[in-house]
């Protein structure tokens, strides 16, 4: 499966999964990321890391070691 890592600026896709635990499942499921949520990339730093994504009307920089386990459709 991909990962929210394989999408780029401009692109959708809808989040299938979260694979991590702990805290920082929390805060991503309180910010509005769960299952079936679409979610946009609309930008990224110039090293590539973090990406910012569009969901559910905000904006949030998510580190790509944390995209790894947020599994896409």
């Amino acid at each position: 499966m991909k990962s929210l890592n394989n999408i780029n600026p401009g692109e959708n896709a809808r989040i299938g999964q979260i694979l991590m635990g702990g805290s920082m499942r929390r805060r991503l499921l309180d910010i509005g990321l769960t299952p079936d949520t679409y979610v946009e990339c609309v930008g990224k730093s110039p090293g590539g890391d973090p990406k910012a994504f569009l969901i559910r009307g905000a904006v949030i920089a998510i580190r790509s070691e944390d995209c790894a386990d947020i599994l896409i459709n």
